[in-house]
């Protein structure tokens, strides 16, 4: 094998990418590359390939160190068809034969013939890494995920954006291609205002460094850039005894802002310290979001400082004078939200509510307001469950999407529910009825806080079941990859405030309330059940986020558990009983029993009653077995009737050794057909015991 290597340099120069995209743009052209050259054209040298991928605002890189200058040959076997069928009684050949050479690309006195077949027998040369790589670099450009892809100039090409250089370089070696209609060579180019000359790239050695100096600083998968920037925006903030917004959301800032910049340069700037009195989450959202700057907390106080931290683009000789500029910029969008802001404040939020009527929530499910008083009904009838305040309930369901309407909302989509919360204080309603408003959105994504109220629990329950129900109603639930309406999120949701607060809340019973509310001529009979099938699906998945193996909640969802307050017992308990010596032996014992009736009763597991005639039972080891069975659901029944389900199975494991005995000494389907009968009602009273708690009898060793 030929084992010499160079190291590949691909770098695509285009205009400014999309800065939230670009991460992952980046990351999935690097993984798609590699695969292509490294794994389908087998170019990775024998051991490890240092793999590398930079990205700027203008650039997307790879570097495969070590790369093979050619394919490994390729040893080639093939049978074909048995000779007997190959060549006929005159030893010519058929057009089996002649078929099977073609399809090898050969001609048949070529063929050999191995163990009564024709057999081809070759060694394809392997191509040369400069014919793979161009064709490997368009194939990946072509099959990146772009929703939205354009054109430029007079090419028919197509890319996220135009594409001005392509440097391809193998060792020292310029590949000549073209790539997205530009002819590659060694031309990189350096910071557009610092350095916006040409860099000659010599070999993919030294390419970090040798960008750097023409003050591009590019990104990595080690996010060597966004700790950089994080520390500069610290380092400043640090000076006025603050810290940058120290959040999820700053590190979504941080990476966003370095997709930006090449050369990241801090500024520190102030506001006026009367625009603090605007709710902090919309002064956040002006500095964030409109100009991607980092709020400053007080590091003692926690609240916001009127200063912000900027990463600028270019080092300014005159740093005070972009400063200023940036500083000037803000006052607008500030003066805006604080307008916004009294002009919400003027008007109560209750005043909102009759205009809800007049706008279309889903054209077959009717307007916002016909939306909200679903809700309600749902929120009240929950909050009654988990005794809550249904007065709240109410009050909290008719405001909770009046805030849609506001200014700010209108601004700054993001903070419905936020800006709820703040105009209902304003106007004296309860705390929990504002924090209600706000919680009913949550939990807005994966791991997000939940409802701590009880009546922004039920509303945000209510809120999601309604829509849920509705979506389902119309024909438009999720399919594949599609979810335009949120279900999925709606529902995990809705699964994690019921199972995380211990919620005495039947799922079931709370689709049947949502679904009776819809409008009647959307109502049919599989609603229910299609819709509870889909919250029981997003279960599983929620169940398994939370370190379930997928027998033990089948175990536990087998049985039709819809009090979700008690899925996480049970489960906990089947962790503990499969731990034991005797869980595995009961749960194929269990397997065993089910077999049994389910044979007894023609298909119905359910056949045979439970009920045990004791009396009739003749051999010592079902005697003991009954008498065993008896005195361990006298301890059984108080402790699953209080939830306890691990002292249950504990309980209930004490069976192991009587049935053991049983299967050993008892023949159950005996000829006697009142003595199989009582038999079979002591397995199937076995069987009832177990089921209270989970079928055991999926647990899989």
């Amino acid at each position: 094998m030929n084992t010499d290597t160079r190291d590949l340099l691909v770098e695509i120069g285009t205009e400014e990418l999309p800065p939230k995209a670009l991460a992952s743009l980046a990351d999935e052209f690097f993984i798609r590359l590699t695969t292509l050259l490294l794994d389908t054209y087998d170019l990775a040298k024998p051991g490890v390939s240092p793999l590398y991928y930079f990205y700027s605002p203008r650039r997307l890189s790879v570097i495969v160190e070590n790369m093979l200058l050619r394919q490994p040959d390729q040893k080639i076997e093939r049978f074909g068809p048995a000779s007997s069928v190959a060549f006929d009684n005159n030893g010519k050949a058929t057009k089996a034969a002649e078929g099977f050479a073609r399809s090898c690309q050969t001609t048949v006195d070529q063929l050999e013939q191995k163990d009564g077949k024709l057999f081809f027998n070759a060694i394809k040369a392997g191509l040369p890494a400069t014919e793979l790589i161009p064709a490997a670099i368009n194939e990946t450009l072509k099959l990146l995920p772009i929703p939205k892809r354009m054109r430029w100039g007079e090419h028919e090409d197509e890319f996220v954006r135009p594409v001005h250089w392509i440097v391809v370089l193998f060792g020292e070696d310029v590949i000549d291609c073209e790539i997205l209609g530009v002819r590659s060579g060694r031309l990189s180019y350096g910071h557009r205002y610092h350095h916006p000359g040409p860099v000659t790239l010599k070999s993919p050695t030294g390419y970090v460094k040798i960008l750097r100096e023409a003050k591009v600083w590019l990104n990595d998968k080690t996010s060597g850039l966004q700790n950089e920037i994080s520390r500069q925006a610290h380092k400043l903030a640090d000076e006025v005894n603050g810290d940058p917004l120290n959040s999820e959301k700053e590190s979504a800032l941080v990476a966003e802002v370095a997709a930006l910049v090449e050369w990241p340069v801090p500024i520190r700037g102030s506001f006026d310290p009367k625009f603090l009195q605007l709710p902090e989450e919309v002064l956040i959202a002006t500095l964030e979001d409109q100009q991607r700057y980092f709020p400053v907390r007080d590091k003692k106080t926690g609240k916001l400082l009127p200063y912000f931290i900027a990463i600028a683009n270019i080092d300014s000789s005159d740093q005070e004078l972009i400063k200023r500029g940036n500083e000037r910029v803000i006052v607008p969008r500030l003066t805006d939200a604080m307008f916004f802001w009294d002009n919400d404040r003027s008007r109560t939020l209750a005043s909102h509510r009759p205009a809800l009527d007049g706008i279309i929530f889903q054209k077959k499910l009717g307007s916002i307001g016909d939306k909200v008083n679903r809700v309600a009904k749902i929120t009240i009838d929950i909050t009654g469950k988990i005794d809550g305040n249904r007065k709240y309930a109410e009050r909290a369901a008719q405001l909770a999407k009046c805030d849609l309407l506001s200014d700010l909302v209108g601004e700054f989509p993001e903070l419905q529910g936020a800006m709820g919360r703040y105009l209902a204080l304003n106007d004296g309603e309860p705390e929990e009825v504002a924090r209600a408003i706000e919680e009913h959105y949550l939990p807005r994504f994966a791991g997000d806080r939940l409802p701590a109220t009880l009546t922004g629990q039920a509303l945000a329950i209510a809120d999601k079941l309604d829509t849920i129900a509705g979506i389902f109603a119309i024909g438009q639930g999720p399919t594949g990859e599609k979810d335009p309406f949120g279900l999925r999120r709606a529902a995990l949701g809705c699964l994690r405030i019921m199972i995380e607060n211990r919620l005495q809340l039947d799922l079931l019973e709370c689709l049947k309330t949502a679904i009776s509310l819809l409008p009647e001529n959307l109502l049919r009979n599989d609603l229910l059940e299609q819709s509870h099938a889909f919250m029981l699906d997003r279960l599983r998945s929620c169940l398994r986020d939370l370190d379930y193996a997928p027998d033990e909640i089948d175990a536990v969802l087998s049985i039709n558990v819809t009090r979700l307050d008690h899925v996480v017992p049970r489960l906990d308990a089947l962790k503990m009983f499969r731990a034991l010596p005797e869980g595995m032996a009961l749960a194929a014992a269990n397997k065993r029993i089910q077999n049994i009736l389910r044979q007894a009763g023609n298909g119905n597991i359910h056949a045979i009653s439970p009920a045990i005639d004791g009396s009739l039972l003749v051999e010592d080891a079902e005697k003991i077995l009954c008498k065993q069975l008896h005195d361990i659901s006298s301890k059984v029944h108080p402790l699953t009737s209080a939830g306890n389900y691990t002292g249950a199975l504990k309980e209930l494991a004490r069976l192991r050794g009587p049935v053991d005995t049983f299967f050993d000494k008892v023949m159950v389907m005996t000829e006697d057909e009142k003595l199989r009968t009582a038999r079979l009602q002591l397995l199937a009273e076995i069987h009832r015991e177990f089921q209270e708690i989970a079928d055991v009898s999926k647990l899989q060793g």
